[in-house]
């Protein structure tokens, strides 16, 4: 399916659930068949950049879960648009923007969904990518046993903290522990220019997790040109340029293939 990604995607292809978590609702957008994969957009939501990533996903051969966590399902992005709901996210009781050692209370939920989605799809457990403002998510989502695939792309909280990681140190602590026994890792990726999601990010990382981590760095000169988005910003959705031998294609691809390792019996 091609959807201009400039356009309202109805995202049609997709089935709507409600589901019922924690004593809280929300609206998940399901489609494909195969191990489980929750994807969290960036902000300002599902747009057709990360509709378009969700597609590839699912037809890779994995069942996308994408949870509607702020915006409007399928709008373009805009700076009119943009603009106030980040301002409303960053308010939300379910997000901490700018706290540096604390984890969003929606990520309890998140990792409900993870329990959730593993017996109805099946695998060797869950895989998860988080961008921007969700960037982070996927590393304390791991503290649900089914994640075994997480995946920080341009993690961008705590905002206005350049070196915050923005999860609980104690949660920190179990994760690494949870990956050392577990021989597991998260991929991890930024634009070396990126002012939203800085060096000093993926070094705290690296400082924490060590070989655990394993973060890829991409010239800005591999960003595609975004008239809305000049910062190069979203390694998979508003920056890739989809062509073979392309820094961000070659991103895709592995995140792609990690999933697959992580979460395909018999892979």
């Amino acid at each position: 399916m091609t959807q201009a990604l400039d356009q309202h995607d109805p995202l049609a292809d997709f089935e709507r659930r409600d589901i019922h978590l924690l004593g809280k609702s929300k609206l998940v957008f399901v489609a494909g068949r195969g191990p489980a994969v929750i994807v969290m957009s960036e902000m300002p939501g599902i747009s057709p950049y990360v509709a378009q990533f969700a597609r590839r996903v699912r037809d890779a051969g994995f069942t996308v879960w994408m949870p509607q966590l702020f915006g409007d399902p399928g709008r373009p992005i805009t700076m009119g648009y943009a603009i106030p709901v980040m301002l409303r996210a960053c308010i939300s009781s379910e997000f901490r923007a700018f706290a540096a050692n604390k984890s969003s209370p929606v990520i309890d939920w998140l990792r409900a969904l993870a329990a959730h989605a593993h017996p109805l799809c099946g695998g060797k457990g869950v895989g998860a990518i988080g961008m921007c403002f969700t960037g982070n998510f996927a590393l304390s989502m791991m503290l649900e046993p089914a994640m075994r695939a997480p995946v920080l792309s341009q993690p961008s909280l705590p905002m206005f903290g350049a070196a915050g990681m923005h999860i609980a140190p104690e949660e920190l602590a179990a994760v690494k522990a949870r990956m050392e026994r577990e021989d597991l890792t998260v991929l991890a990726y930024r634009f070396d220019g990126d002012s939203f999601c800085r060096a000093e990010r993926f070094a705290a990382y690296e400082k924490a997790l060590g070989d655990r981590f394993v973060g890829r760095v991409l010239p800005d000169s591999a960003a595609a040109p975004n008239p809305l988005m000049k910062n190069p910003h979203s390694v998979v959705t508003a920056h890739l340029i989809d062509r073979e031998g392309e820094p961000t294609r070659q991103a895709l691809d592995e995140i792609l293939g990690f999933f697959r390792q992580r979460l395909v019996v018999g892979a």
